[in-house]
């Protein structure tokens, strides 16, 4: 399943030059993440008030073209890998027409906030994760 979100390029995620600075790609990339549970109906504020929170464990990313000042893109967000307390996403942020500019590997972890440790994914979490 692959979700799409747009994003507008805004004057504070650029430096001094009008291009995206580097550290805000992995900021793209969480929001999407985040839009796309919202579309699955889950709100990682329940799964917080339950202790339950999904954190980056890993992350290899890839930048080919910088983004510009203004600029109008979209990221792609496709689970690549769903284990018991995992997911890996493969993201893509992309001009119109496809022209990849970014892209990243992410390792998502369940994690039990209480414990500091990795757990399962809740059931009914995944099986929405699932489809």
């Amino acid at each position: 399943m692959q979700h799409q979100w747009p994003i507008r390029i805004y004057y504070e995620d650029t430096d001094a030059g009008g291009i995206v600075y580097h550290a805000n790609y992995l900021k793209f990339f969480e929001r999407a993440r985040t839009e796309w549970l919202r579309a699955l109906g889950i709100e990682q504020n329940g799964l917080l008030a339950s202790g339950i929170a999904f954190v980056v464990r890993s992350v290899k990313m890839e930048n080919y073209l910088p983004a510009r000042f203004n600029e109008l893109l979209q990221v792609n967000s496709q689970v690549t890998a769903l284990k018991r307390a995992s997911l890996t996403f493969h993201q893509q942020l992309l001009r119109e027409g496809g022209q990849i500019l970014c892209e990243a590997e992410v390792l998502v972890a369940c994690v039990d906030l209480n414990k500091g440790k990795a757990t399962a994914i809740p059931t009914e979490v995944l099986g929405v994760l699932k489809g």
